[in-house]
Parts: structure tokens; sequence; C-alpha cells
């Protein structure tokens, strides 16, 4: 056969080319690429807020804790205590490794039960590997007469207030 030529043989109207095969799964990559970059940019622009609770507690009517008393408020992470000086609070979270503490009252101590570290009553290490004492927190009464800790506001030890 002189002058043979290769032709391609026909396509069938129910397939596609090779080239059009190619062509679909290229178009279809850039678009997964371009949904995914629109997906990142909507996820940077929108603002990223982390909601917390208020650092300010209501701890209630000042005559609900008697003399000498230590009272847990677990939500809130404090420790009210009611000494003859008057009001103080401090914080339940162990200055070692962040551990919440426990109010003992048959040992009269603060314990950590992570790792062993002992507070007195007024927050000063007596045992364990605590580096630190439990911070004292702002304790003010409101217009209502109510106590009102601050949990953002440390104090230096020995500031009560007096009712």
């Amino acid at each position: 056969m002189p002058d043979e030529q290769k032709q391609t043989p026909p396509v069938p109207q129910d397939q596609s080319s090779r080239r059009e095969v190619f062509g679909k799964l290229g178009l279809g990559c850039m678009l997964a690429a371009g949904a995914g970059s629109l997906a990142f940019g909507y996820e940077f622009l929108s603002p990223n807020v982390l909601y917390e609770p208020s650092p300010i507690t209501n701890a209630g009517k000042p005559d609900q804790y008697p003399v000498g008393s230590v009272t847990t408020n677990a939500e809130a992470g404090i420790y009210i205590v009611h000494g003859p000086e008057g009001f103080y609070a401090l914080s339940a979270t162990c200055t070692h490794l962040g551990c919440r503490t426990a109010w003992a009252p048959e040992l009269g101590l603060i314990a950590c039960p992570c790792h062993g570290s002992r507070f007195n009553q007024a927050g000063v290490k007596v045992a364990g590997p605590a580096p630190n004492p439990l911070p004292w927190l702002r304790v003010s009464i409101s217009d209502e007469g109510d106590l009102i800790v601050d949990r953002s506001a440390v104090v230096p030890p020995r500031q009560f207030l007096r009712t």
C-alpha cells in the first residue's frame, strides 16, 4: 500500500477522547483548589474570638459565711475565707502545675490532689512542690451588699475586706 497514513480511529459518540478526559480532570482539580482557597480565606477573615466567662464572681451576702469558715466556690475556682480580720479570697488553682485544689476541713489545709502540695488557710505553702503560695484575689462589696470577687486582680496577702 502506497503512502499509508495512520489515521486515528474515530471516537464513538458515547465516549470522550483522551484530551477531553484530561481537560475535565484538570478543570475539576482547579475547582477543588479554588473551593479550598475560598474556605481557608473565609476562615482567615472571620473573627477568631474566645468567649470566656467574666472573671468577676458574685459570692452572695457576707452574712452567709460564718467567722472562721472556708467556703469553696467550684464554679469560679476560688475559696472565700471569713477570718477574724475580715473576708479574703484565694485562687483554688495550685501554683505547681495548675491543678484544682480542695479544702480538707479535717486537716485545716488546702490540698492539691495531683502532686501533694499543701497550703494553710491563708494560702501559704506548707508542703509539696508548689513554688508559690495561692494568690489572694480582690474582694469588694457591691451596691446590693454582695461579696464580689475579681479573679483577674491579684492583691498582696493580708488585704482583708472588713464589713
